[in-house]
Formats: C-alpha cells, structure tokens, sequence
C-alpha cells in the first residue's frame, strides 16, 4: 500500500498540471479559430509556439511578480490560469505575422529578406 500523503501530493499535482495545460491548449485553439491557418505547417507551428508560450511565458510571470502562492485558493488559481491563457496569445500573432510576411516575399532570396527586415527594424 502507497504512502497516502505522497498519493494526494500526486493528485494534487496532476490537477494542478491539467489545469495549466488545459488554459494553455485553451489558448492555442481560441486564436486559431479567430485567424484560421492557411497551410498544416503554418497550424503546427502556430500550436506548438501558441502551448509553449502559454506554459513557459505564464511560468515566468508567475516566478517574477512572485504571486506563485495563489496556487493555495481556487480563485487564485483561475486568476493564475487566466494569465497562462493570455501569455500563449502574443505567440500567435508573431507566427502569424511571420509567415505573412514571408509568404509575401516568396520569390525573394534569403539576403535580400534579411536587408529588408534590418531597414524596415532599424537594426
């Protein structure tokens, strides 16, 4: 028979990860179903940025404005996975910017892309 104090640690653990997970896939499909993708590499790449800015951007947050112990309330905890949601939705717009802005350029050679992008940047 296991230990039943490591057992609920355990379960607590996977809700708190479901939860997580679950805002940050949340996320993903919600921008997509406002700006649909045009091609499956565009929508695999646009998911996998949208989860993965969702799970680490919303991990920093939480790390630097220190608000980690909300994690003890259930309002606490919605409010930390409303910031998960929100912190997937710049990655989209990135992804989706950059290959609008590639496609545009298609017939363009990489150096001549990269010249553009520093005079349009100022870098």
């Amino acid at each position: 028979m296991t230990e039943p104090a490591s057992t609920v640690l355990g379960g607590i653990g996977i809700y708190k990860l479901g939860a997580f997970g679950g805002f940050a896939f949340l996320a993903a499909i919600l921008v997509m179903v406002m700006t649909l993708p045009k091609t499956p590499r565009e929508f695999v790449v646009a998911m996998v940025s949208t989860v993965v800015s969702s799970v680490c951007g919303g991990a920093f947050l939480v790390r630097w404005l220190e608000i980690g112990h909300w994690v003890q309330d259930d309002f606490g905890m919605i409010a930390i996975c409303g910031l998960i949601f929100v912190c997937g939705l710049p990655a989209w717009v990135i992804v989706r910017a950059w290959f609008a802005w590639s496609e545009a350029r298609k017939g363009a050679a990489l150096p001549d892309m990269v010249k553009e992008f520093r005079e349009g940047t100022g870098l």
